[in-house]
Parts: structure tokens; sequence; C-alpha cells
């Protein structure tokens, strides 16, 4: 497929964009980007100017289209100067259904995105990549520019402080 989307075929750039565009859109939005959707446009606007330039398999190109998402988050939150905020990180319900349980769930999804907010930006980054995007140990790795064992660190220190700070608002229980 990469090879096909390489030498421009249409399908393969189809494909390609079916399955990364929904984990990329969803790592942004879960990043604070403003605009997630322009974003994921963004990214991959760059993916097809630089794919010539990519070397290696279906799981390194993941990778690799994470490392420009990323990148192209840094670099709107440089232009933006100031602190990116959580758009959702987690689906809005439709309308229509039992008010109060739409209270309790947007109250909870309030209080883990105010948790999410709480941990380190590193923290934040991991945890958007492992949990979101869906990539492994290894692909966080390379995106962040770490050691897998720091990343590991970083994964496990986030959870333990989520699992925390929800404990004492609550909503774990």
């Amino acid at each position: 497929m990469l090879d096909a989307a390489k030498s421009g075929a249409e399908w393969a750039w189809s494909d390609l964009y079916t399955e990364l565009a929904g984990p990329v859109r969803g790592y942004l939005a879960g990043r604070g980007a403003p605009e997630p959707e322009d974003a994921t446009a963004e990214v991959f606007i760059k993916v097809a100017r630089n794919i010539h330039d990519f070397k290696g398999d279906g799981p390194s190109f993941r990778s690799w289209v994470f490392v420009i998402a990323h990148r192209t988050l840094i670099d709107d939150r440089r232009h933006r100067s100031r602190r990116p905020l959580i758009t959702s990180i987690v689906p809005e319900t439709t309308a229509g259904g039992n008010v109060e349980t739409e209270a309790v769930e947007a109250l909870v999804t309030r209080e883990i995105l105010d948790a999410f907010e709480r941990l380190t930006e590193s923290q934040r980054d991991v945890l958007a990549l492992r949990m979101i995007a869906g990539l492994s140990l290894e692909q966080t790795a390379r995106v962040l520019g770490k050691r897998v064992g720091a990343v590991k660190a970083l994964q496990h220190r986030a959870l333990a402080s989520l699992q925390k700070v929800l404990e004492l608002s609550g909503v774990s229980q």
C-alpha cells in the first residue's frame, strides 16, 4: 500500500487516510489542538509532501505519521504562544436521552479532563499517544524522542496520578 501511495494511487491514499485520520484527529484533539480537523488535514498534507522520503514498513509508517502530528501540534503551540486546552477526549453524547444520566456523564467527563490537565505535559503526551492514538511503547518513544523505559515510567506515573485524582474526586467509585 505504501508503494502504491508513493506512486500516487488514489485507492492507497484513501486507505491510508481511512486507517489513520481518526487516530490522528483523536490524538490532536486530546492534546488540545484548537481545530483538530484542520490540524489533521495539515498532517496529511505533510505526509503527502514527504512520503517519498519515508523508508520502512506499516508500523514504522504509523509512527512516522504520529511524529508529524506531534511536531505539527508543537509548531501550533509555539505559534499561539499559550497553553493548549483539551477540547474533548470523550465522544459527545446525542441529546434526547435521560437528562440525569447526561448530567452525570458531563460531570464525570469534566472531572476526567480536569485530572488529565493536572498531569505534566510529557505524561499527557504519552497517554494521548498510547490510549488515543493506539501506539505501542516503541512507537510512542519514537514520536517523543524518548527511550522506551522513559515512556513506561511516564505512563506509569501518569496513570497513578490520574487514579489518585479521580479517587479523591469520587469519580472512580
